[in-house]
């Protein structure tokens, strides 16, 4: 039986995708084993491309697994793969370059590759993305967590930020077929996944491409009546989503969990522009402030660039006061990295390294001082949490789990809890988590 690892890089679409690949190798005969024990014959990185950072790293993980171990062929796929093939071809240690529609045959591709009699030669086979009409279904359920499923419903990214690869490594917009998305959660649901997270490249677009503009909340409906499900958790949704109507239909469903991820990037309108983003600032406070109507304890959370192209003193405080004005839980704070082949990383009056680390400072200390002021003022009160797994800290025994909200809970105690349902009383509170 030949042994395979794996390493995964990115978002929680590479890891559902990732999860795919392990089972078409298991279902194929293949032994899934830790990358750490160097002993594979195969061994496949699912690469990112989101930053120079991922690139660099997904570079280097190519590099470390050869090293450890030359005999291992190694598969580079994905989105990195997708963009950048060339730079791929010029190492050596990759024997297979896949893109990311050739993810759901990659069992194929390993095996053409072993058959070679004599001489080995690498296999290169990246589709272009941008022909791609339909969604390519792994047809395969899959897990991500013990207590967690996530679901991918859709690939691909209309939007054109000036700042964004993804769009040119994932295509267009293409949305998988209900029926198979309500089939995989069913399964989920009798293999006793309790909650699962609705993930995509860009959800807020599931549906559009097939003519239907209410895709992504009559689908939610159809989840939310799968027996055995208790949550269902949305991954990042485009601001613009959130409109009276769309929001008086979600909060009909008991099962959606109070917690959105609204991707800003920005609270200043000039910069916003030049990111070409969707919406304004004025548009996003209407939208929190609609959201906050109907979900009192709902906990909202971001991602904000600091440093982008032309990002003045004067327009970084205008983002620090808009985001300080509406008072996230938590902001994910990221500095502006230039993307070969996007605008922005042609675009004049490129922010010195050493600015954009002080404003990234800043934003998180705000983010933090939101997220300790949110939490103290839970202490005291009883939340229900879906507990995942056991931690030992300082000699204590905790289970880590979620309320519904995404408040992240530690409960001292010795019971088994992984993926039950229990209500605690908080007890005291730190920057990232309660302690119950």
């Amino acid at each position: 039986m030949k042994k395979v690892s794996f390493y995964t890089l990115g978002c929680k679409v590479n890891q559902y995708e990732t999860n795919g690949m392990m089972q078409k190798f298991k279902k194929a005969g293949y032994e899934i084993i830790d990358i750490n024990e160097n002993l594979a014959d195969i061994c496949v990185i699912n690469t990112c491309t989101v930053t120079n950072m991922s690139d660099r790293k997904s570079r280097q993980i190519l590099r470390k697994v050869k090293e450890k171990n030359p005999a291992t062929i190694v598969v580079a796929v994905g989105c990195y793969a997708q963009v950048a093939k060339n730079e791929l071809e010029k190492m050596p240690e990759i024997d297979i370059i896949l893109g990311n529609e050739e993810k759901s045959d990659i069992v194929n591709y390993v095996e053409k590759f072993i058959q070679q009699k004599i001489e080995k030669e690498r296999i290169v086979e990246i589709e272009d993305i941008n022909k791609k009409q339909e969604f390519k279904d792994m047809g395969l359920i899959t897990y991500t967590e013990k207590t967690r499923a996530a679901i991918k419903i859709q690939d691909g990214c209309n939007q054109f930020c000036s700042y964004c690869i993804i769009p040119y490594a994932r295509g267009r917009v293409r949305s998988r077929k209900q029926e198979n998305i309500i089939e995989e959660i069913s399964q989920n649901a009798k293999n006793g996944i309790k909650e699962v997270v609705i993930t995509g490249i860009h959800i807020a677009s599931y549906g559009t491409d097939f003519g239907n503009p209410n895709g992504l909340i009559e689908l939610l409906e159809k989840i939310n009546s799968i027996d055995g499900i208790s949550r269902i958790r949305l991954g990042s949704l485009e601001p613009k989503i959130m409109t009276e109507k769309f929001v008086e239909r979600l909060v009909k469903l008991d099962k959606i969990c109070h917690h959105f991820h609204l991707s800003l990037q920005s609270g200043c309108d000039a910069t916003l522009k030049r990111m070409n983003r969707k919406y304004n600032c004025s548009e996003v406070k209407q939208i929190i402030e609609r959201i906050r109507k109907y979900y009192n304890d709902v906990i909202l959370t971001t991602d904000i660039i600091v440093g982008f192209p032309g990002e003045t003193d004067e327009e970084f405080s205008e983002t620090y006061e808009f985001l300080n004005s509406i008072n996230l839980y938590k902001m994910h704070v990221f500095q502006y990295s230039p993307r070969k082949g996007t605008r922005a990383a042609a675009a004049p009056d490129q922010i010195d390294g050493n600015v954009k680390e002080a404003r990234s400072k800043k934003l998180i200390e705000l983010s933090n001082k939101n997220q300790l002021l949110y939490n103290q003022k839970l202490v005291g009160t009883n939340v229900e949490v879906l507990f995942e797994d056991k931690e030992i800290q300082n000699g204590v025994s905790y289970y880590k789990g979620h309320t519904q909200n995404y408040i992240l809970v530690k409960y001292k105690t010795n019971e088994f809890l992984e993926n039950s349902f229990k209500t605690v009383n908080i007890l005291s509170a730190e920057n990232e988590y309660v302690i119950c």
